[in-house]
Order: structure tokens, then C-alpha cells, then sequence
């Protein structure tokens, strides 16, 4: 007989899609580029950002590292991203995300055996709707998270409305993956938004655009028609 599985609060690690999207998650669009945290996951190196809570269960994402650095660098050359390991923040036309690296995790950073709390999923109608979601709650939009799910893409935002109630997953569902890693749109002409390369246009809000690894696994997908 199966032992039943572990419900524990400790973090979910959930991959991204390379380390380019990393860069543009801790470092595009904020204030501040938020700090990367460099430990071992499974054997090896990775770095780490927490974004969320989900019942007290802290949601990490991360990429593997191949090489090391003091600074995570992130930039945008024309309509190109660019996202590299440097030792210095000597281009002051990039962002950079310090790397803090972790000698020994403690167990409450350590990764979970799994958790039976799902993000409840809400379908909008239309990209706009989406837009408008994130967009009010602070200066800086939450990021949009994106993944394959069956044939299809879908494209959201995880929130709760409470800190104490249900946490769900507000999205769009597309035909095929955009490529795009940033969504522009506009509270004054009424257009609807736009997929694009960089948030370079002037007169627009941008929200930047998260591609996972896989489908994320938090989501409670029997509500989800495909």
C-alpha cells in the first residue's frame, strides 16, 4: 500500500523556461532588480527567487546555472535582450541582480515533498481584461507567467485578493505560444494589447512575460477546458 503523500509547507521550486527569462524576472520593469539567491537543488547549482506564498507554502523559481558571478546582468541592445554572469556593475546601462550565494540551505528553504493546495484557475475573456487585472495593484504590474497546457498556451497572473483566502490563477488561454516577452498596452486609446520584443515605446505600460520550463504545477486544472 502507497504511503499517502506529505502536505508540508515548505517552497515549491518551479523552473523557468532559461535563464534569460530568470534575468527578465528579478530584473525588468522593477524598481529595484531583485536579489538572486545561488544554491544546490537536486545536485546542482541554481538560482532562486521566491514570488509568492500559497498557503504558506513560499512558490520559488529558478534556473541552473552554468557558470559564476558576482551579478546577474540584464539589458535590452535594440529589440535584443541580453542576459549574462559579470563580476562588476560597471555598464550603467544595464541592471544587474546581485548574486547571494548559500552555503547550506536551512530546512525551511529546503524543497517540499508536495502540497494539496491548488492556485484556482479564473479564464478572462480577452487580453485586455488581463492587463487591467494587473495593472492598479502597485507601480509595478505583476509579471505575466506562461506555459504550455495540453494544446494550448495559457498566459496569466497568480494572486489572491486576500491574504487568508483562496489564491488563483487569472489567464488567457492562446492558441500558440507569442514569443513575445513583453505585453504593451495603453489606459487611453482603447487599442487592445500587444505582444512585443521590448518596452521601448514611449506613452504605453508594459508588463513582462515569464515562459516555464513545463505546465506549472499549482494549478488546479480540472476547471480548465482544453
Amino acid at each position: 500500500m502507497d504511503s499517502p503523500t506529505l502536505v508540508d509547507k515548505q517552497p515549491r521550486y518551479i523552473q523557468v523556461h532559461s535563464t534569460l527569462e530568470f534575468s527578465r524576472l528579478v530584473c525588468a520593469l522593477e524598481r529595484a532588480p531583485r536579489v538572486s539567491f545561488l544554491h544546490d537543488y537536486h545536485g546542482q547549482k541554481i538560482l532562486s527567487v521566491q514570488m509568492d506564498i500559497l498557503k504558506e507554502k513560499p512558490i520559488v523559481y529558478y534556473t541552473p546555472l552554468d557558470n559564476y558571478g558576482h551579478y546577474l546582468r540584464y539589458g535590452i541592445k535594440g529589440e535584443k535582450e541580453e542576459s549574462d554572469i559579470v563580476d562588476s556593475t560597471s555598464d550603467s546601462s544595464k541592471l544587474y541582480s546581485p548574486i547571494v550565494k548559500i552555503k547550506s540551505l536551512p530546512k525551511t528553504l529546503k524543497p517540499g515533498n508536495g502540497t494539496l493546495d491548488r492556485y484556482e484557475p479564473i479564464e478572462l475573456e480577452d487580453m485586455s481584461s488581463l492587463a487591467k487585472l494587473t495593472w492598479g495593484f502597485d507601480e509595478i504590474p505583476f509579471p505575466l507567467f506562461l506555459f504550455p497546457h495540453g494544446q494550448k498556451w495559457l498566459i496569466g497572473v497568480f494572486m489572491n485578493f486576500n491574504e487568508e483566502g483562496t489564491s488563483y490563477f487569472c489567464h488567457v488561454t492562446l492558441d500558440s505560444d507569442p514569443k513575445k516577452p513583453f505585453l504593451k498596452f495603453s489606459t487611453n486609446n482603447g487599442i487592445d494589447p500587444l505582444f512585443v520584443d521590448s518596452p521601448s515605446e514611449h506613452g504605453y505600460s508594459y508588463i513582462k512575460i515569464i515562459k516555464l520550463k513545463e505546465t506549472h504545477p499549482l494549478v488546479n486544472y480540472e476547471h480548465i477546458q482544453n
